[in-house]
Order: structure tokens, then sequence, then C-alpha cells
């Protein structure tokens, strides 16, 4: 069996706890995960579940309170500065607010080129690698010379995903990197995602809160909820017949253009909530 590009087994994660001598408040109970080369793991869940600081954690922005993170085979857990910099040319972020996560004040060019100048290239091979990445996004050339606030968000995620795409990384982290978007735009960003891979063969860490997202982007899916892991396989299987009842709940919690099947999945939703309820009360008599 093929040796995972990411491994991760038993991660914990620790925040300090609020008020004097309170305890630090783990978010991450022991999370094992693992990414192939040329994969999409999808992350889903709620708001407060634990899979942002997944990804934080994978790219050193958190430091784990206990577990292990093997990146190509190497113990990335806890590595110096100087070793994690060295990292960011196999692995990048996208992150999700595009109006965010772009210096206002730079160029397009400038934005793109200045990780690649840091890392040895010549003046010349950044622009040329920057014409190649934009032409890669479904930009114009001429977008090089421009600032981001005059593109639209959707343009502004094209140019944080050249941007991440730069150094050509085996690994990227999206985090929420299209609920900022409008939907229609959100699906041409998620193609744009799918396409790159099968050109490329960069590996995703896809974080998400929405289920039909990460059923458009992703190979396999981890579902968590709390700081567990509760259900992980084929993205068609989970996004389709899940089997934990959290799954379920996040299933019926998604959109659907059909008025007729959006009305069945609030009904059932408010049955489940009510079995729920009712086996709670049953619990505490």
């Amino acid at each position: 069996m093929t040796t995972p590009l990411l491994d991760v087994s038993e991660l914990r994660v620790s925040y300090p706890g609020q008020g004097f001598r309170a305890r630090p408040h783990e978010v991450l109970h022991g999370v094992s995960l693992s990414v192939r080369a040329g994969e999409t793991l999808g992350l889903v869940g709620e708001s407060g579940s634990g899979k942002t600081t997944i990804g934080r954690a994978v790219l050193g922005l958190v430091e784990p309170s206990g577990g292990r993170i093997m990146f190509q085979d190497r113990d990335i857990t806890r590595v110096p500065a100087k070793v994690r910099r060295s990292l960011a040319r196999d692995i990048q972020v996208v992150f999700q607010d595009p109006y965010t996560s772009l210096n206002p004040s730079l160029t397009i060019g400038d934005i793109l080129s200045e990780p690649l100048v840091v890392q040895g290239a010549s003046a010349g091979d950044a622009r040329s690698r920057v014409r190649e990445l934009l032409d890669q996004v479904g930009l114009p050339a001429d977008t090089a010379a421009r600032l981001p606030r005059e593109f639209s968000g959707g343009q502004r995620q094209r140019v944080a995903i050249a941007r991440a795409l730069a150094p050509r990384p085996r690994l990227i982290v999206c985090d929420e990197p299209v609920s900022a978007l409008d939907l229609s735009t959100q699906t041409r960003v998620l193609d744009l995602f799918v396409d790159i891979q099968r050109r490329t063969g960069v590996a995703y860490l896809f974080v998400s809160h929405d289920l039909a997202v990460i059923r458009h982007v992703s190979h396999r899916v981890a579902v968590l909820y709390r700081g567990d892991v509760v259900e992980t396989g084929p993205a068609d299987r989970v996004t389709a017949s899940p089997e934990h009842p959290y799954t379920r709940d996040l299933l019926l919690a998604a959109p659907v253009a059909d008025p007729a099947r959006q009305r069945e999945r609030r009904e059932e939703r408010r049955r489940l909530a009510a079995l729920k309820s009712s086996d709670t009360k049953a619990s505490r008599s």
C-alpha cells in the first residue's frame, strides 16, 4: 500500500481556558486521517467541530498538544521556524476570504511573484511563472498589472489559488475557500480546483461545512463532530448514504433546488430532532 502524503495520527489540540486558573479546552480529541498524493480529503462539520483547527495544525499555525503529523514520511508536528518556512514549497493554503487574503497595496503580479523571488527565482523566471499561473486559473495576462480591488470575489479567489500554486506544492490546505462566494461563483471555483488537480496532481485537504461542496471536489470524506472523526469513507457514499446520525443531519441540512425534496428534508429533520429530544428526556428520567 502506498505511503500517504499526509498522515495525521491521534492529533490533539488544546486552547487556553478563559479566566484565572481555567483549564485548557481541548478541541481535537485524538483525530487520525490521511491524504494520498493527488487526492482530495474533504473535512466536513459544523462550526466549532475542529475541522479548521486540523488544517491550522498541518500548516504549523497551532501547536498540537498530542499526536503526530507526518508529511512525506517526515515528522512535522513540531519543527523550527526555518524548517516550517522551507515546507511552504510543498504545503500551501487557500483561505476563506478572498477580500482579506490579498495585500491591497500590491499588484497581482507582485502578489504572485513575491513568494517565488523569496525562494530564489530570478525576476524573469518569476514573471514567466506568473503568466503561466494566471493562464492556469483562467485570468487574462493583463491581470498582473492590476490591484486586488479591481476584481470580483471569484476572481480574487482565483488569484489566491494561483498564489498557492506558485511554488508547485504537493498539498494545499483549502479552508472554506468558497463559503464567501455566491452559489454560481462557487461552482466555477470548485470546478477550477478539480481541473487544477487533474492537471498538476496536487493533493487537497479541503475544509467545508457544506456536504454539497465536499461532494463536488472530494475523493474521500472525514466527518468531524465536537473534535472527533465520527465517519469516514468514499465521498459518493458518505455524502449520499451516510451511516452516522450526525452526518445524516448534515445531509438533511444541505439545501436542494427541488422545493418538494427540500420540504421533505425539513420534515425529516424535525422528526429526527423530536426523536433526539425524547431520547434525552428518557435518559434523564
